[in-house]
């Protein structure tokens, strides 16, 4: 039997087995279930002394590691199955999404003062950049222990005003860094086009800056699960994607796989979330902007409930990208709205029936998307002059493809035909 310890910060929590079968079973500890403070590490898991079982346990877990190709890069460099959760959270698990830090029996948790960084020239970040198509998240560098969800290539770093840090161990980072793949051209600039856009439409996103570093575009993601307090600690704040939450595993992301649907997440939020009179509104803006901006592949994934101060809430919104740059990435949503699978949903009725499976009520979602166009449509002069310096073709594209987006909502709201 193999077993992690699993923690909340500096908090031991409970136990992940691996027994020799290779199945998983998750316990809480008996000691963080009898503390006043003790939370659940998901909404799928919640507290009791019964330990769950692999099907209960896995989509939490796995749903804090990598997907797709960065995962099986990172089990070839490390020499192990790239379907073996355990071995992965065992090799990677240190610095995860959320306050979660999987260590092995005996190893204690860094504390916020006794953080562990490797600082890096500007030739070793230009030499880590290159590098991380083929080592995903550094796997395999001595003293990394770095795991984040999703399919492309990014990095937990430490951002400060002396340059960029890689944490060490189970050390908090603070920042995502992001370079632009090769085969998405202008993507830096589609994703903080789009992020400075909602936030200038008033979504809640975090902090998000451009970089260059060499000759490759990056963007760099201020950490919404991260606190730095005034002495330069970094404490972490639980997280956890709507998968997660909803217990779906991530390779069932979308819709079409069987995965979460738009009335999954209305009805998560309204059980689960603490302001659901907040948080459902926060999330139909922001399904209302991905239409607008032209996003298929707002997934399962790409929505997160933070815990902090005893509060569930709506996570920030994330990976805000118009995928409708690239000819060869599919048109269909990764959730449907009112059985409409076209990222092209203009058509009116696809929105009543939504309102009508959602219980929300069509007056409320009309309303939220005629506002929506006319933020829109009012901030992109400004979001262009702020980022058409890094890629000015993808910044005007983006621009006239959303004009034309609202315009045809707009339009369709009216009672037209778009």
């Amino acid at each position: 039997m193999n077993n992690l310890i699993v923690y909340l910060n500096a908090e031991r929590v409970g136990t992940l087995e691996q027994d020799d079968s290779g199945l998983l079973q998750f316990s809480y500890d008996q000691t963080w279930l009898e503390k006043p403070h003790a939370i659940p590490l998901s909404r799928s898991l919640p507290l009791q002394s019964k330990p769950f079982p692999g099907r209960k346990a896995r989509p939490f877990f796995a749903g804090i590691l990598p997907e797709a190709g960065p995962r099986e890069k990172i089990a070839a460099i490390l020499g192990i199955s790239d379907t073996n959760d355990f071995a992965m959270l065992q090799s990677i698990g240190g610095e995860c999404a959320g306050a979660v830090s999987l260590l092995q029996e005996g190893t204690m948790p860094t504390y916020p003062k006794h953080t562990r960084h490797r600082e890096l020239t500007e030739p070793e970040l230009q030499q880590v950049i290159a590098e991380l198509p083929s080592r995903p998240l550094m796997a395999g560098m001595d003293g990394l222990r770095l795991s984040l969800a999703g399919a492309q290539d990014k990095l937990p770093v430490i951002s400060h005003d002396k340059g960029i840090c890689l944490p060490l161990g189970d050390t908090p980072s603070t920042h995502i860094l992001k370079p632009e793949p090769d085969r998405f051209p202008g993507l830096a600039t589609n994703e903080i086009f789009c992020m400075t856009l909602a936030q200038a439409v008033g979504l809640n996103v975090p902090n998000t800056r451009h970089r260059w570093i060499g000759k490759k575009p990056c963007i760099v993601v201020q950490r919404y699960d991260r606190v730095t307090d005034e002495d330069g600690s970094i404490t972490r704040l639980h997280q956890e994607d709507f998968c997660q939450a909803l217990g779906f595993p991530p390779e069932r992301k979308y819709q079409a796989e069987g995965g979460p649907t738009l009335s999954d997440c209305i009805s998560l939020l309204r059980e689960w979330s603490t302001a659901p009179v907040l948080d459902i509104p926060g999330f139909i803006n922001s399904l209302i902007f991905n239409v607008l901006i032209g996003n298929a592949d707002a997934h399962g994934k790409n929505h997160s409930l933070l815990y902090s101060g005893g509060e569930r809430r709506l996570a920030p919104c994330y990976d805000l990208v118009s995928t409708l740059a690239w000819p060869d990435i599919s048109r269909s949503l990764a959730m449907t709205i009112g059985g409409c699978k076209s990222v092209n949903a203009f058509t009116i009725g696809d929105w009543k029936k939504m309102a009508k499976q959602t219980a929300l009520g069509w007056p409320m979602i009309r309303e939220r998307m005629g506002e929506s166009c006319h933020r829109v449509l009012n901030a992109l002069g400004e979001v262009l002059a702020r980022t058409r310096e890094y890629n000015e073709t993808m910044a005007q594209l983006l621009r006239e493809t959303i004009v034309n987006r609202a315009g045809r909502m707009l339009k369709a709201l009216s009672g037209q035909d778009p």
